[in-house]
């Protein structure tokens, strides 16, 4: 009821990896492989795996040499308070200047925005009168605008309509 022992006789069968054991040593195999096989088949892969490596260490060696070490900063960081104190007031100073810059254009906004509505009020005010006195309220308004365009360029030189002939016959 049990298998083959051990210490069987000879008509006992080896165990299963034995006979692989015994026919590595009946037949050696050459183990190494050709370097020119390996170089013929991964060669280019092998050539950019090197580049590669290559490309990465001198990054990293660039970012370490441009990384300042700890213990010389130590001299600078007695002279930086005074350097970020300077820093921070130029800053400043800048800055308010920018927001006093930003305060007077916002003013000239202002006061050009209420010299419009000054003026709309009037032209509003000017066409109610027009048309309380029953005139043409189209008519008002094409005076109002060349008045408006007549005062915001004075400097210009009025063109001269050309003499035009009229559509029809005198008769």
């Amino acid at each position: 009821a049990a298998g083959p022992r051990r210490g069987a006789g000879v008509g006992a069968a080896p165990p299963p990896g034995w006979a692989l054991c015994r026919a590595a040593r009946a037949h050696p195999r050459p183990v190494p492989v050709a370097v020119g096989s390996v170089l013929s088949s991964y060669g280019w892969y092998i050539l950019l795996a090197a580049v590669a490596l290559y490309v990465l260490v001198q990054k990293v060696s660039r970012s370490l040499a441009a990384r300042p070490s700890g213990r010389p900063g130590v001299a600078e960081a007695a002279e930086e308070p005074d350097v970020v104190v300077r820093r921070q007031e130029a800053l400043a100073a800048a800055r308010l200047r920018m927001q006093e810059e930003l305060n007077a254009q916002a003013e000239r906004y202002k006061e050009k925005q209420r010299q419009l509505e000054e003026e709309k009020r009037r032209q509003k005010i000017a066409m109610w009168e027009s048309m309380q006195e029953g005139k043409s309220y189209k008519g008002n308004l094409k005076l109002n605008q060349q008045e408006v365009e007549s005062g915001a360029s004075a400097s210009a030189v009025p063109k001269s309509k050309p003499n035009k002939k009229p559509l029809r016959g005198g008769g």
